[in-house]
């Protein structure tokens, strides 16, 4: 089970930071991965991160402002927003795979999903 958090409100240029909980004692053998859903749009990929923490990808739209990191030890994964745009604005959400990719159909588990609005 996954549960996401830190989802809110912020002004253009503002940052949040994500949190992703994770159930289970398997957590450091899954990718996780961040995806984002827009109003009106399609389920895109935002960043995903290996299982040890040792690779990290990231959609162009959100590189050198995202930062994707995970803490085995306490079943988390995190999502650093910098420099937010409105056009960041969606729902946000974690997910677990066997596979590294930035692939959504590759994710097995997923979480609720938080929301992120950034206001102009």
């Amino acid at each position: 089970q996954l549960q996401a958090s830190g989802g809110g409100l912020v002004q253009a240029g503002g940052s949040l930071r994500l949190s992703c909980a994770a159930s289970g004692r398997t957590f450091s053998t899954y990718a996780m991965g961040w995806f984002r859903q827009a109003p009106g749009k399609e389920r895109e990929f935002v960043a995903t991160i290996s299982p040890s923490g040792g690779s990290t990808k990231y959609a162009d739209s959100v590189k050198g402002r995202f930062t994707v990191s995970r803490d085995n030890a306490k079943n988390t994964v995190y999502l650093q927003m910098n420099s937010l745009k409105p056009e960041d604005t969606a729902v946000y959400y974690c997910a677990a795979g066997r596979f590294y990719s930035e692939i959504l159909s590759r994710y097995d588990y997923w979480g609720q999903g938080t929301q992120v609005t950034v206001s102009s």
